[in-house]
């Protein structure tokens, strides 16, 4: 099973900087989310095992939140050592990339605060309340499970 952190860090590295590119906490925030839904929901079972919480501006993971939380809103940097991940993993992680790296912060959070298990780990908080409950991994494999479903009977 992954480290979290590790996770973290091969999203900031895989982040094309000298074309321009950055990736802020929020934007990582919401990739580890789409990383752990769609591990949960195509492995069944988690790519990590901390857990997410519901916040204001969508799916946190307070470990990595407390080590990022000093940049704000500012772009993260690279980080400076190696990354101890599985080949499958980078694999997934790619695939996460490609799916979602383009989107900017804020559309990231808009996609989650539409979806099931952000919704029901929420409940009916107002939108900028405080909120530290855990996103239900079921749900978040439930859900993840019938929008692959959904896709493969598209075509």
């Amino acid at each position: 099973m992954a480290d979290v952190k590790e996770v973290a860090k091969w999203f900031l590295a895989a982040v094309d900087r000298q074309s321009g590119e950055a990736i802020t906490h929020l934007k990582l925030q919401k990739l580890i989310y789409y990383a752990q839904a769609w591990y949960l929901a195509l492995e069944n079972k988690a790519l990590f095992p901390d857990k997410l919480e519901a916040w204001a501006h969508g799916p946190v993971c307070r470990s990595v939140y407390d080590t990022y939380r000093d940049y704000g809103w500012d772009a993260l940097p690279a980080p400076d050592d190696d990354i101890d991940l599985l080949q499958c993993e980078i694999d997934h992680l790619e695939m996460i990339m490609d799916a979602y790296g383009d989107m900017s912060a804020k559309k990231l959070e808009h996609l989650t605060h539409g979806e099931e298990p952000w919704i029901e780990a929420r409940g009916d908080l107002p939108a900028e309340a405080r909120c530290n409950t855990k996103i239900s991994q079921d749900t978040m494999t439930r859900f993840y499970q019938k929008v692959y479903q959904a896709a493969q009977a598209d075509g």
